[in-house]
Parts: structure tokens; sequence; C-alpha cells
């Protein structure tokens, strides 16, 4: 048997899946990552702990696969976009907390890019809009605020990388400083029509060329596992951010294919091929997971709040003691009623990109229930998500193609039926959970299998991918159009000034 080893790391959990040849899920092992929030509107993370977290789920996966790790022909390694780390080339050593992905302390950077005139640019070469969201300004940021950083970058003693690179800089004991092309695309550093570090960026930015890691395609060989991590050298074959990786597992390989995931935040990619697709709706353009040196593309709308908002259900409101039980209260009344909530916790998001929105819960009468609170924040979900589609769409048609004809969902809340049945309802499209919902994982996995010549083609990954269940829509589309219209309402309350 051929086994491949996926190191997943997120935004709230490490993980590691050992998967065997056909896809199938053979072990896995997750353990929890602790958020830090030192102010409002700052998320970090602690890099060792990011580092501690990920080895050792992937010891307890391959131990509880039963396999040596000489027994994995190679290792995918999956991760939280946009997040930064800086840390000491010779020590090994953070220097800083990482930021997060959520953070938004940079926010004033990007406000003077938008106001001397940048925007236009940094579009044109990354497909990005300007925000906060991206890693660069997060890396400017702390070029400016620890001490002594910034002289230590232009000495190039620091390395800069996303957590792939971080990752991978520890299983190859600092030998490798590399990306992939999909993590190096969310940067707001990286040309994406050339697949390279963008001069012009870098100056603009006051960011130290030394500082950056070698881009490679998604599926090459990215450097050996260090023997006395796992027990064996094992080769890293695929790298790709988690939202790219996640469509690659979802076999969406062909211009038109769309999938959304269902995490902490929602993500929604549509693959354009070879286009690079500029949006006329509040999107954002991407380097997808590539197998080749041949720049593919797809076009993103990212939601901050998708499943965190059940967490603030649990761990805020106490309104339920496991995130599981969200169903069951939401399923406890047959609507919101007339209850809506945007939950704008860090600003909202494509396709309205306002960091300066904040949460807001609106139709609450006195007959509002905990559990029409919980169903609206469950909708809030599907409703982010139709929006994204909605744009995506218009782009879509606006370029030439056809509309998204289905959406393949994976992520956690993926599993919960109500929550897709509305996602359906809204769109009026088929929602379509794959029999693995493990996409993100997955996809590193396939881009692993390629490289070392598990798989011959992304036409074999096609085969491969089986459907679970279809959610098809039951409601009216005029019902479903007056639903997005309440919606729209409500983030317009949202965003007042």
């Amino acid at each position: 048997m051929t086994y491949l080893l996926a190191l997943d790391q997120g935004t709230s959990s490490s993980r590691s899946i050992v998967f065997d040849e056909r896809g199938h899920i053979v072990a896995q092992a997750q353990r929890e990552l602790p958020q830090i929030y030192p102010r409002p509107g700052w998320v970090e993370h602690d890099p060792m702990e990011i580092w501690r977290t990920q080895l050792a789920t992937a010891r307890e996966a391959l131990a509880q696969a039963g396999i040596a790790a000489g027994s994995v022909r190679a290792v995918g390694i999956t991760n939280q976009r946009e997040t930064t780390v800086l840390w000491n080339r010779q020590t090994g050593q953070p220097v800083h907390h990482a930021i997060v992905w959520q953070d938004r302390r940079a926010e004033p950077a990007c406000a003077l890019l938008r106001e001397q005139g940048h925007a236009d640019t940094i579009q044109a070469k990354t497909g990005l809009l300007i925000d906060a969201y991206f890693s660069g300004t997060k890396l400017q940021w702390l070029l400016d605020h620890v001490p002594g950083a910034r002289d230590a970058a232009e000495r190039g003693e620091l390395a800069f990388g996303t957590v792939d690179s971080w990752l991978i800089w520890q299983l190859t004991h600092g030998q490798v400083h590399v990306t992939d092309v999909s993590n190096a695309s969310r940067t707001m550093l990286f040309n994406v029509r050339t697949n390279q570090w963008d001069d012009e960026l870098l100056a603009l930015l006051r960011i130290p060329k030394a500082l950056l890691p070698e881009v490679l395609p998604s599926s090459s060989h990215f450097g050996d596992i260090a023997a006395d991590l796992l027990g064996h050298p094992i080769r890293i074959g695929g790298v790709a951010g988690d939202q790219q990786s996640a469509l690659f597992g979802q076999a969406c390989f062909s211009a038109g294919m769309a999938k959304n995931t269902y995490g902490t935040g929602c993500f929604m990619l549509m693959h354009t091929g070879q286009n690079f697709q500029t949006s006329r709706n509040g999107l954002l353009t991407t380097s997808a997971a590539q197998a080749g040196k041949q720049p593919e593309f797809a076009l993103e709308g990212s939601v901050f709040v998708g499943g965190a908002v059940v967490q603030w259900l649990r761990d805020g409101l106490r309104a339920i003691s496991t995130s599981s039980e969200v169903e069951s209260l939401a399923l406890s009344v047959p609507d919101s009623g007339g209850v809506m909530m945007v939950p704008a916790f860090t600003g909202l998001g494509a396709p309205y990109w306002k960091p300066d929105a904040r949460g807001t819960i609106t139709g609450l009468t006195r007959g509002t229930t905990l559990a029409h609170i919980a169903r609206a924040a469950l909708e809030s979900i599907a409703y982010q998500s139709a929006a994204l589609l909605l744009a995506m769409s218009r782009d879509a048609v606006a370029a030439g193609g056809q509309p998204v004809s289905e959406l393949r969902v994976d992520g956690g809340a993926c599993i919960n039926d109500l929550l897709m049945q509305f996602q359906a309802d809204l769109l009026g499209i088929p929602v379509v959970r794959p029999a693995v919902i493990e996409t993100t994982a997955l996809g590193a996995a396939y881009l692993a299998g390629l490289s070392c010549g598990v798989y011959g083609s992304t036409d074999e990954l096609s085969r491969l991918w089986r459907a679970e269940r279809r959610f098809v829509p039951t409601l009216p589309a005029a019902r479903a159009q007056e639903l997005m219209a309440r919606w729209e309402h409500a983030v317009r309350q949202a965003t007042l000034e």
C-alpha cells in the first residue's frame, strides 16, 4: 500500500492525516492551537506552538496508522494563509508572535497605500485589493515595530515566511527556505503574472528581498524532512495555501468549477484556468495551486467569520456547550423569526471590503429566543457565501463564461445539513458535498503524490473524486431573492459610520 501524509496547519488547530493512494483517510490526529488577542482587532499565534503541535500530530497520525515514516512516499503541506512569521536564520527562533491573517493592525498602512494611489498597480500585479488581510503590510509592521528587526533584515539575518515556509524550515532543520506560488500570491509582494517577487512592490513596502523564500510550483520537491523528526527522511512534495489546496482536492481543475470551504472563515474559489481575470465585483484574483510552471488562476472571495460565529455562540454567548449542538438548537425553530446576524467581528471581507464594519443582530422582538439567534448565526454563513457566489457568477458572465452551475463544499461546517440546504436554497444551484470532506489536506496529499509519481495526471485525480450528497434547491427563486435583499439591508446597517 502507498501512503501520503498531509500536514494541515490551520487557524484553530494543527492536524495530520495519512491517506492511501485512493484518497481514503487511514489515520488522523489533531491538536488545538491557542489564539492570542493582545488588543481588539489583533490576532497572534506562537510560531513555536505551531511547530510543536504540527510535529506532534504527524507523529500521532503515523502511530495511529501503524506505519513507519519509511512507508510514506511523500508529505504535502497545507496551511493558514497570509499569517506572517519572521525569524532569525541562525537560531531558528521567531522574533515576534506570528501575525494571523485575521489581524487588522496594518490597516493604517493599507489606508496610506490607497490614499497614495497604489491600488490599481497592486491589483494589476498581484490580483489583490489593498487590505490588512495580506502578509506584506503585516511584515512591514514587524520590521517597523520589533526593535532591531529592520536593521537585522537588511543584514540578511532574518527570514520571512507564511506558515508553510516556517514549517519547512523547521522540518529541514533550517536547510530550506521556500514557499509555493499559491502562498506567495497572498503576500501582496508577488507578481502572479510572472511568478516572481516584484521589486517595485518590495520597494513600496520597504521589504528587503533577502527576507524572502524561493518560490516553487505547488507540486515540487520542497526538501526532505530530517530523519530524526519522524524516524526516516521523507520528501516534501506538495505545498499549497489551504484554500487553493481545497480547490485542488475538490478536483476543480478547469475554468468555471467552484468550491467553498466552511472553516473558521469561508473561502470560495472559482478556477479561471490560465486566464488572469480582474474582478469587477470585489473579488480577488489569486494563483491556483500549480502542478507545473504554467501560471493558473482563480477568483476568490473570503468571509472572515464563518464557523467562528458558532464558536462565538459557544464561548461568547454560552448559548451552546459544544459546537455540534448548534444545528439541533437552530432546528428547534422553523426559521430565524426575522432575526438577521451580520458577524462582522473583524470587518467584512469580499465582496464588501468594509474593514470598519462591526457585528450586528437586527430584527429582535420580545419573542426572540437563543434558538432564533443560533439559526440567524448559521444562516449568516450561507448569506455571506451566497453574496460571494453571486459576485463570482457576474464576473464569469462578464468574461464571456457561464454562471457557476454547482458548488462543491468542504470544511468542518459542511457536515451541517441545515446550513447546506439553506445554502442551496439561497443560490438556486446544487450544493455538492464530497465523500471525503477533508479536501484541504487531500489536495496537499494529491500535490505531493503528483510530484513523486503516485499519480500520473490531474485527470487521474478527477476520477478519484466522489460525491456523498447533493443538496438541491427547494426555495422559490423569488423568495431567495427577497431573503438576499434583506441580508444586503442588514449589511448596510452594519457598515454605517
